[in-house]
């Protein structure tokens, strides 16, 4: 345990504020954990995970969980508009044999998996519930909820997500999140029988992919420019996205289209980032996460960095005498890597608007990979 932290509050409980709650709980650490979402689970469709990733699920004790409901891919598949296979980029293990190299899964599976696991570690979570200030001090924090209850908490951290209110207060000159250019379709499809690896089918202006989340769901996936973010109505979602697909030739991208029908939940989100500079922390109050550093998905690790935080937080809380020492090490550790991500994964996003030089793009997929590897 911590010399300086035995209660800890979390507001936040997604994937990071989840694997913090879980990491405190396992070194002895009182833990409470708020979510605002009374149904505390995940939207969206699937998530895809490098091997970096799979070796944090290895550390928070959930990769067998994985596993099991999700899904490994040992390669990425580029393939042209028309069909042909362009290149295959294998996902090489980066934590031993035993961790695989690539993978999916349904969010709200592993918004599941997570929040099993918090519960079992011993986490006092209060759900639909938000606070309704925090006030600190050398000795502590009191945060009044907001029902009109209050606690004092020893560390207060906040994992509230890219629109976050505890970064609006702790950072009120913080940078807002920022819109990319770009917009990705979702949907979730039956498993194609040749969909072994993920595959991403590449156009001028255009990606479409697949990547397969369980034995029987692939997740469908599709960037698009666009200049200003839009919001599409409901009824028009289905429809906008086969024209979309229309322009792949490709038979099997053909296929997935076929079945996209009225009773298909498909998904567009714009694609924002978010890079705060240091610190990350004042007092007793310390941000991770999407609140942040979000980034796009273009490098398959805003999850990934955040669970990475959660993570190496726990360590230096465990590892120092002082909690300033503790806070400052954690953002030492973090900062060039969550850095890396969030810049790299615009800059990937940058040359698809620009129809840039492809083996720039081809360098910083390789590039980050390589840094992904390291140890945190």
């Amino acid at each position: 345990m911590s010399a300086s932290v035995k209660k800890v509050l979390i507001i936040g409980g997604g994937f990071s504020g989840m694997s913090a709650a879980i990491k405190l709980c396992e070194q002895g650490v009182e833990t409470h954990l708020l979510e605002i979402n009374p149904d505390w689970r995940a939207d969206g469709a699937g998530i895809s995970v490098g091997g970096a990733t799979l070796r944090a699920f290895a550390n928070l004790g959930v990769l067998e969980e994985f596993l099991d409901q999700g899904s490994v891919q040992e390669a990425l598949e580029i393939i042209a508009p028309t069909g042909q296979l362009l290149q295959t980029i294998p996902n090489p293990p980066v934590a031993g044999a035993d961790v695989p190299g690539g993978g999916a899964i349904m969010r709200p599976v592993l918004a599941r998996i997570l929040s099993l696991k918090v519960v079992e570690a011993g986490a006092k979570v209060r759900l639909g519930y938000s606070y309704s200030s925090i006030d600190q001090d050398d000795d502590g924090v009191t945060v009044t909820f907001e029902d009109g209850s209050s606690d004092r908490f020893d560390l207060v951290i906040g994992a509230d997500g890219l629109y976050s209110k505890t970064r609006e207060w702790l950072l009120p000159d913080a940078p807002k999140p920022g819109y990319s250019g770009q917009g990705v379709w979702r949907a979730v499809l039956p498993r194609p029988p040749e969909a072994e690896n993920t595959m991403m089918w590449v156009g001028p202006h255009l990606k479409a992919g697949i990547n397969p989340m369980s034995k029987d769901q692939v997740y469908l996936f599709l960037t698009e420019d666009k200049k200003v973010k839009e919001r599409v109505p409901e009824e028009e979602l289905v429809p906008r996205l086969k024209d979309l697909l229309s322009t792949f030739p490709a038979p099997l991208v053909q296929v997935l289209r076929d079945q996209l029908d009225e009773t298909s939940q498909v998904l567009l989100r714009p694609l924002e980032g978010l890079l705060v500079p240091l610190p990350w922390f004042r007092g007793r109050v310390v941000l991770i996460g999407d609140t942040v550093h979000a980034t796009t998905p273009h490098l398959a690790s805003g999850a990934c960095i955040g669970i990475e935080d959660a993570i190496v937080l726990a360590e230096e809380l465990a590892d120092r005498d002082t909690l300033e020492g503790a806070l400052d090490a954690f953002q030492q550790r973090r900062w060039e890597r969550c850095r890396m991500v969030v810049e790299n994964s615009g800059r990937l996003g940058q040359i698809e608007i620009e129809g840039g030089d492809k083996q720039e793009h081809a360098n910083i997929m390789r590039e980050s990979m390589q840094a992904l590897a390291q140890p945190i």
